[in-house]
C-alpha cells in the first residue's frame, strides 16, 4: 500500500465522522435558524479542519511500506486525533443552544455553557433545570417584583448572569411569552431599516397565508450573530428568524 492509498483511507474514514458531526450540529443540537447565531458554523469549520489535518495529513507523512514501528506511529496518530476529536465535541456540546428565552424586549438565544448548574436547580418546572440535547426550549423570563432581588439582578447581570441566564424567573412562554407584544415593531419598522428584505418577508407571508398586519418582530440575541425574528402579533410565538441585524 502507498502513502498516498493509506492517507486516502483515512480520509474517507475522517470525512464520513465529519459528515456524522455535521449532521448532529445541524439536525439536533443547533436546529435553523441557530446553526450560524450560535456559531455552529465556525465550530462544525474547526473541528472537521482539525480532523482532517490531525489524520490523513500525519498518515501521508509517516506512512512507508515495511517501516520499522509503523504500527506504534499509526496508533499514536489515531489516539492525537480521538482526542483531538474529543475536545472539539466537547466545545461544541457545550456551545449548544438550551434555551430560547424571551426576556423583556428581545429573544436571548442561551448556550448550554451560559447557565450554570447551580441556577438550573433553582428552576420552578422539570424543563427549566435540564439543559435540552434537542434545540433550544422556548421559554419566558420575569423580572422579579422585590426590590432586592431586581438591586442583585442588576449586578449579577454585570458578571455575565442576567435575567435569561437565571432558570429561576423562568415561566412558560404561553404565560409570558405575551410580554415582548409591546415592545414588538411593525413590519413597516423593518423595511424602512431594511428595504432589502420585504421580497424575502412578503414571499413568507404569501407561503403562510398571513397578512403583515398579523406579525411583529423583535431582535433575536445570540452569542456570534443577532437576527430578527418575526413573531405571532396575538400569541408573541416565534414565526420565522430573518439574518438580519436587528439593531
Amino acid at each position: 500500500m502507498t502513502r498516498w492509498k493509506a492517507a486516502s483511507i483515512h480520509s474517507g474514514i475522517s470525512v464520513l465522522i465529519g459528515v456524522v458531526t455535521g449532521t448532529l450540529m445541524l439536525g439536533v443540537w443547533y436546529p435553523p435558524p441557530y446553526f450560524h447565531a450560535g456559531g455552529a458554523d465556525e465550530l462544525v469549520l474547526l473541528l472537521v479542519g482539525v480532523d482532517l489535518a490531525v489524520g490523513p495529513l500525519l498518515t501521508l507523512i509517516v506512512f512507508r511500506t515495511g517501516k520499522p514501528g509503523l504500527k506504534f506511529d499509526l496508533f499514536t496518530i489515531g489516539i492525537l486525533q480521538s482526542v483531538a476529536l474529543v475536545y472539539g465535541m466537547n466545545v461544541v456540546l457545550q456551545a449548544r443552544p438550551v434555551f430560547l428565552v424571551a426576556a423583556l424586549d428581545r429573544l436571548v438565544l442561551v448556550a448550554a455553557d451560559e447557565v450554570t448548574d447551580s441556577d438550573l436547580a433553582d428552576g420552578k418546572e422539570p424543563q427549566f433545570r435540564s439543559r435540552s440535547w434537542t434545540g433550544p426550549r422556548l421559554v419566558a423570563a420575569r423580572m422579579p417584583t422585590d426590590p432586592t432581588e431586581r438591586t442583585d439582578l442588576v449586578f449579577s447581570g454585570l458578571t455575565g448572569r442576567d435575567l435569561q441566564n437565571l432558570p429561576k424567573y423562568y415561566c412558560d412562554f404561553s404565560e409570558g411569552g405575551t410580554s415582548l407584544l409591546p415592545k414588538a415593531k411593525t413590519l413597516d419598522t423593518l423595511f424602512e431599516k431594511h428595504p432589502e428584505a420585504r421580497a424575502d418577508v412578503e414571499r413568507w407571508l404569501s407561503d403562510s397565508g398571513r397578512t403583515s398586519e398579523s406579525v411583529v418582530w423583535v431582535p433575536l440575541q445570540a452569542s456570534k450573530a443577532d437576527l430578527v425574528m418575526l413573531l405571532d402579533k396575538q400569541s408573541a410565538r416565534p414565526q420565522k428568524a430573518l439574518a438580519i441585524d436587528p439593531w
